[in-house]
C-alpha cells in the first residue's frame, strides 16, 4: 500500500518489512504478520507484543493536578496511591463519553495519562481547555515516548530476560521504573487483551529516531515474544469484553449504559464534568444497556448488525462482534433495552438478512477466567 501520507510510529521500519500495513486512523499500522489466529493464540497461551505507539501519552503536573484530574474524569483520583493506576472515563456535560483512559500517579504533583489513538488530538484539546482554572501543566509526549505492549501468560517470563529489576514486584495496574534492554523507562502492569502483561514507555525516542524502540522490540522477539498486529489485538480485547472507543462507547453513550458505572463516583468530593447528566440518567433509568451475546447457531456477528427479539423485531445493534478464536463460535457486544439484559435471554442477530440465534451471556470476559486471562489458575 502507498502509506507516504500516513503517520509513522517508532516501529514502522519493522512493520513495513515484516507485516501487512494498513491505514488505521491515519497511522500506518500492521494488521497482522504471520496471521491473526497464530498471533491471537500466542497471546492467550504464551507471549505476544504490540506496537501501541499510536496511543496518546501526556504528562500532567502541578500543585492542582489531583483536583484538576478529579474534575475531568468520573472516577475518584484521590484514592490513588503512589505508582497506582486508575481506569476511568472523561465525559461531556451531557454525560456522553469523550474517551476512556488510564491515569498513573507518579507523585502528588505528577501524573501519567494514557488514552486512545483515535482521540489523541481531541483529548489533549479537552484537557487543555478545561485546565485554565487550575495550576497545572500539560505536555503531550506521544511522539517522544514509544509504547510497546507485552501480553500473555508468559509476558513476565519473556520480559524478565531483558529487564534488570524483579518484575514480580510490579503489581497489577501499577507503574514502575524499569531498565529494559539497558534503557531506563516506565512500565505499567496492564494491557488490552485480558491477559497479564506490561505496557512499556520508552523515553527519548521519536518516529524519526526510533533506534531505542526498535532495539527493545527486537530484543523482546529474541526473548520469545511473537509480534502481533491490530487484528489479534481486536479479537483478544473482544473476548475479554473490553470496550473499543467509537464502537462500544462514544459521545452519545452514557457510562451507565456502557456498564461503566463502576468508574463513576457520584459522591466524590467536588464536581466533575458530566456529573449532573449522569446523576439524572441514574435517577430516571437507562433505556439501553451493553450486553454480551454468544451465537447459538453458525454465524459471525459484526459491528452494525441488527439485534432482534424472538418475534424478530429490531431491538438493538451489535457494537463489536466476530468469531472468537479461543472459543470457536461467534460473540458480540450490543446495546439492547434493559429488559433483555438477563443472562440466558434468547435473541437473534440478523446476519446477511437472516435471523441467527444467540443468547445473552457474561461478557467480561466471554471466556472462563479460571482458564484464560490474568486471573487464570496458575
Amino acid at each position: 500500500m502507498d502509506d507516504k501520507d500516513l503517520k509513522k510510529t517508532h516501529l514502522y521500519k519493522y512493520h513495513v518489512e515484516h507485516g501487512n500495513v494498513i491505514d488505521f486512523g491515519g497511522f500506518a499500522m500492521p494488521v497482522w504478520y504471520e496471521g491473526i489466529k497464530v498471533e491471537h493464540a500466542a497471546v492467550r497461551n504464551a507471549c505476544g507484543i504490540f506496537d501501541t505507539c499510536h496511543m496518546g501519552r501526556t504528562w500532567a503536573t502541578g500543585p492542582d493536578v489531583i483536583r484538576f484530574l478529579n474534575y475531568i474524569v468520573t472516577n475518584d483520583v484521590t484514592t490513588l496511591e503512589k505508582n497506582g493506576g486508575l481506569y476511568t472515563v472523561m465525559c461531556r456535560p451531557t454525560g456522553g463519553i469523550i474517551d476512556d483512559l488510564i491515569l498513573y500517579k507518579i507523585s502528588d504533583e505528577k501524573f501519567w495519562v494514557v488514552y486512545n489513538a483515535s482521540n489523541r488530538e481531541k483529548d489533549f484539546k479537552w484537557l487543555k481547555k478545561n485546565s485554565k482554572d487550575f495550576d497545572v501543566k500539560l505536555k503531550d509526549v506521544s511522539d517522544e515516548v514509544a509504547m510497546i505492549a507485552v501480553q500473555g501468560p508468559k509476558a513476565q517470563e519473556v520480559l524478565q530476560k531483558i529487564t534488570e529489576q524483579d518484575l514480580e514486584k510490579v503489581e497489577r495496574f501499577n507503574i514502575s521504573d524499569l531498565t529494559v534492554s539497558g534503557y531506563e523507562m516506565m512500565a505499567a502492569r496492564t494491557g488490552y487483551t485480558g491477559e497479564d502483561g506490561f505496557e512499556l514507555y520508552i523515553p527519548d525516542t521519536t518516529p524519526e529516531n526510533p533506534e531505542k524502540a526498535l532495539k527493545v522490540w527486537n530484543d523482546l522477539i529474541e526473548a520469545g515474544a511473537v509480534p502481533c498486529g491490530l487484528g489479534a489485538r481486536d479479537s483478544l480485547r473482544l473476548e475479554a469484553g473490553l470496550w473499543l472507543y467509537g464502537n462500544d462507547m462514544d459521545e452519545s453513550i452514557n457510562p451507565l449504559e456502557a456498564r461503566l458505572g463502576w468508574t463513576v463516583k457520584l459522591d466524590k468530593e467536588g464536581y466533575f464534568i458530566g456529573q449532573r447528566a449522569i446523576q439524572k440518567k441514574k435517577d430516571e433509568g437507562i433505556s439501553k444497556i451493553l450486553v454480551g451475546i454468544k451465537m447459538e447457531e453458525r454465524g459471525i456477528p459484526r459491528h452494525g448488525y441488527p439485534v432482534l427479539n424472538m418475534e424478530e423485531e429490531e431491538i438493538g445493534l451489535v457494537t463489536s462482534g466476530g468469531l472468537s478464536p479461543t472459543l470457536g463460535y461467534g460473540i458480540a457486544m450490543a446495546y439492547v433495552p434493559p429488559e433483555y439484559r438477563k443472562r440466558g435471554t434468547e435473541l437473534n442477530i440478523q446476519i446477511r438478512g437472516k435471523p441467527v440465534k444467540g443468547k445473552v451471556v457474561k461478557y467480561r470476559p466471554f471466556y472462563d477466567s479460571s482458564v484464560y486471562g490474568w486471573k487464570r489458575d496458575k
